[in-house]
């Protein structure tokens, strides 16, 4: 798979719906691929399924292009998202996912999160069935939500390693993909360890802290109702601003390369180890070109240790 990743997501669920459109995205993918991207993230929940379609069409006569990952395990409803981990749904789940991408081979399949009512075991045993079936070629876990369901004193990924070595005793991990950048560093202490132990990728999801670390965000500028960042606690007017002297020292480094902000946070995400790809997600061709270009990007030993020396992210919760 290719250094940097795209993630699909935003093409056509969550983010700025508004300025989501069909033929944008398959542009916006044809640029990636073109541009050396490989990796393609998507899920069948974004939209629901309206992203896979999206994915689907652009890789028409290009599947060979792209190493392909899409995730099963969990349900949208009109105000709700649940869980099911059920070896059947996740059967009927796979099938429909490799109608709407096109293909007959999934390279990545996820578990996007275990289901409470189903040992993980026995949902990670139908993933493996769809490798036997030649349905799907590797299967990856996405961590467990980062602050949700965490026992007092418990670090931040116990619950994710917990479900890794369940399932491992199943079939084995190819690729867990996880939060990773600047301002949430936090998949270093132990989760990239536990990676690569045992030679398992990490897709580092939002590597570009959700838009922000690109510096073109301005605290007070508001985000549209749907927008997961209308109520995320980091992008308050008041947090966006405090964190400003992060994007100021991306900017910096950015200047010396003359690079951008995006390209020097996802360069930091890369050199973590080659087994990370960072996984930013674009909705746009420029952006997409702008972070396949990061690949080529060398930080210098003093680079990384001004981004060592950065505050701490902050949030409403601090």
């Amino acid at each position: 798979m290719g250094a940097v990743g795209l993630g699909c997501m935003p093409m056509s669920w969550a983010y700025s719906t508004s300025q989501q459109r069909g033929d944008r995205s398959l542009r916006t993918v044809h640029a990636a691929l073109d541009a050396g991207v490989q990796l393609l993230d998507t899920a069948d929940m974004y939209g629901p399924f309206t992203n896979e379609l999206l994915v689907g069409r652009a890789l028409k006569g290009r599947r060979s292009d792209a190493f392909l990952s899409t995730k099963c395990g969990l349900l949208v409803g009109d105000q709700h998202i649940v869980a099911n981990g059920r070896p059947g749904y996740v059967r009927r789940a796979c099938d429909a996912s490799l109608r709407r991408l096109q293909t007959d081979v999934i390279d990545l399949y996820q578990l996007h999160r275990a289901d409470p009512e189903v040992p993980v075991e026995e949902t990670w045993g139908a993933m493996a069935d769809l490798v036997t079936a030649g349905k799907v070629r590797s299967l990856g876990l996405c961590a467990v939500g980062a602050r949700a369901g965490r026992r007092p004193g418990a670090r931040m990924h116990d619950g994710t390693i917990r479900q890794l070595e369940r399932v491992q005793q199943v079939f084995p991990v190819s690729a867990v993909e996880a939060e990773l950048s600047v301002w949430s560093p936090e998949a270093l202490d132990q989760l990239l360890p536990w990676c690569t132990a045992r030679g398992v990728g990490l897709l580092a999801a939002m590597p570009l802290g959700n838009g922000y670390l690109t510096g073109t965000l301005k605290p007070g500028q508001g985000f549209e109702p749907d927008d997961p960042r209308a109520r995320h606690p980091r992008f308050t007017a008041e947090m966006m601003a405090a964190n400003q002297p992060v994007v100021a020292g991306l900017r910096r480094i950015a200047e010396r390369h003359g690079a951008t902000p995006a390209q020097v946070a996802l360069a930091w995400v890369l050199r973590q180890g080659r087994h990370v790809v960072p996984v930013p997600g674009a909705k746009q061709e420029r952006w997409a070109v702008e972070n396949a270009g990061a690949a080529d990007l060398v930080l210098t030993d003093r680079d990384v240790a001004e981004i060592a020396g950065l505050p701490p992210a902050r949030g409403s919760w601090d």
